[in-house]
């Protein structure tokens, strides 16, 4: 139990036994140690000649990847602040979909910084409001330092996407991949530049190469017709998207019915028969020639189905009868009676054809021209996967690059720049604050010293030659993995979105400064019969293996 003394030093229980309490620095160490193991956890995977990682769950499955949130998701931490590195790393993947792993790096080495200056007995709150100050400054030299570029320079599209690519098992065909991320955007871009990413449908397919992968104009479902007799083609599609069984329709209750004579058994098969028929006969009075279903479609159904000359496939995806419903302009419709033609999508073609052995329908001259799939193609589960991560990534930063028009330099020249700022801005602000700035400035240069150390390089040389060379006005300066320690990385062709970089540098502070501020972790006690976690609430991260603290 927790006894906390009053006035009259007369222990007050407050606590029920079992309960474990860790207060001021003891507290402050562990949330920062544990946060410096998520970010250790990541720190290799930064760059062109990042490594992977390997996760294998509890049943064995594998996924091997260098994704930053992929990596973060799979490692199951337990451990309340590393948790919190892990919701940064997720919300900044939802937000712009790249910038993962330098958030959550730079975050550890905020804290890092932060915890030197805590020895020194500046306040937490201190640090917190100097790193406030410090990303303020930031984001207006990030903005100042940052280049326009037209929505329509394709060339420079596929520089960002390639570059959102480069250090992933994707990176031998990103020349290819950064092609489809690129069209697929400009297919559904508006005229305003607003992008909705439901409009792009990503599908993958074990089985051909990379080279393979392929854009479709439409939607692609991963579903097969259900009946051999139905055809497999129909030009000028009538589409009915149906969220209602089509088969006999059962009680809603528990009832008997007992036959006696030969004759009553028949009625009864021929009043079942007569209902699927008559649910068949509204599908085909409304016109449609095509119908996906969300729910069953029984044998006799479908044979009426096929005899009618109509294409059907059922237990189609929610999310794919939404797909549909945008891409050709039909309403899903909820109930068998509420079907008619009014509620029908078009397509001028719907067409069923092999893809790696599987059948598959494609959805093509819909409607909404916006309607974008793109079937991805390799030699193993793992290299589709990852392909799919990547092209998800390059996607997004197009998007976005497309939606505000503005790019940086990478390679860690902006965090360079960056850098070089805060160090010029934090004597204007003076007291400990200035401090707090400075030890900023010092964690931004975590990322370009990543990316020399994982591509073999002497990070100290780097980055005093990067330093140099950004005093002089070399602005653009990052690691050149390919050649020499530093290049021009615009000329280069590796470059980032902005709002990546803001919102990567945004979030690491806010996770720092939220982890700092920590003073007191209580710990409730488990249920009675479960044994208390032997980690404790400020040790070791369960699932971190020893020497990553």
């Amino acid at each position: 139990m927790q006894p906390i003394q009053n006035q009259g030093d007369q222990p007050i229980i407050v606590l029920r036994e079992g309960t474990e309490r860790t207060q001021g620095r003891d507290a402050q160490r562990g949330n920062i140690a544990a946060a410096k193991a998520v970010a250790s956890a990541v720190k290799t995977t930064i760059g062109p000649s990042g490594m992977d990682k390997m996760l294998v769950d509890s049943i064995g499955d594998v996924v091997i990847t260098n994704d930053g949130v992929t990596i973060l998701k799979g490692m199951e931490i337990e451990h309340p602040a590393a948790k919190m590195m892990v919701e940064v790393a997720s919300s900044l993947d939802e937000e712009v979909g790249d910038g993962t792993t330098t958030a959550v790096v730079l975050a550890g080495e905020l804290l890092k910084q932060a915890e030197d200056l805590i020895e020194q007995d500046i306040h937490p709150t201190v640090i917190a409001q100097g790193y406030r100050q410090a990303v303020e400054r930031a984001q207006e030299i990030l903005e100042e330092n940052a280049v326009r570029v037209n929505a329509d320079d394709t060339g420079v599209l596929k520089k960002i996407a390639a570059t959102a690519m480069t250090g992933k098992a994707a990176e031998g065909a990103k020349e290819k991949l950064s092609d489809l991320a690129v069209k697929a955007v400009g297919m559904i871009a508006g005229e305003d530049g607003s992008i909705d990413h439901r409009d792009i449908r990503v599908e993958k397919k074990v089985g051909g190469s990379i080279e393979d992968s392929e854009i479709v104009d439409g939607v692609v479902i991963e579903k097969e017709r259900v009946h051999p007799g139905m055809p497999k083609k129909i030009e000028a599609a009538r589409i009915l998207l149906l969220d209602a069984p089509v088969e006999f329709k059962k009680t809603g209750v528990d009832a008997e019915i007992r036959i006696s004579r030969p004759d009553q058994l028949q009625r009864f098969i021929d009043e079942e028969e007569e209902m699927v028929r008559s649910i068949v006969d509204h599908i085909v009075q409304s016109g449609a020639n095509v119908l996906f279903c969300q729910k069953g479609i029984d044998d006799l159904a479908q044979d009426y189905l096929a005899r009618s000359g109509i294409l059907a496939a059922r237990r189609v995806k929610k999310s794919d009868m939404e797909k549909l419903s945008r891409a050709t302009g039909g309403a899903i419709v909820r109930a068998v009676d509420a079907i008619s033609p009014g509620e029908l999508g078009e397509a001028g073609l719907v067409k069923e054809r092999k893809v790696s052995g599987e059948d598959m329908i494609f959805v093509t001259q819909c409607g909404n021209p916006k309607a974008v799939s793109i079937i991805l193609r390799g030699g193993t589960e793992h290299v589709v996967a990852e392909m799919d991560r990547a092209v998800g990534d390059a996607i997004r930063v197009v998007s976005t690059v497309v939606e505000d028009g503005t790019l940086l330099p990478g390679g860690g020249a902006a965090e360079m720049e960056v850098a070089r700022g805060l160090r010029a801005y934090a004597p204007g602000v003076g007291g400990r604050a200035q401090m707090a700035i400075e030890a900023f400035a010092e964690s931004m240069e975590v990322v370009p010293r990543a990316i020399a150390e994982n591509a073999g390089f002497d990070p100290l040389d780097v980055l005093v030659e990067l330093r140099s060379v950004h005093e002089t006005g070399g602005k653009n300066a990052g690691v050149n993995v390919l050649g020499a320690n530093t290049a021009d990385m615009i000329q280069s062709g590796v470059v980032e979105p902005l709002r990546v970089k803001y919102q990567a540098i945004s979030s690491a502070a806010e996770a720092a400064n939220m982890i700092l501020r920590i003073d007191d972790i209580i710990s409730t006690a488990p249920p009675a019969g479960e044994p208390p976690s032997p980690e404790g609430m400020g040790g070791m991260p369960p699932g971190m293996p020893p020497g990553m603290m």
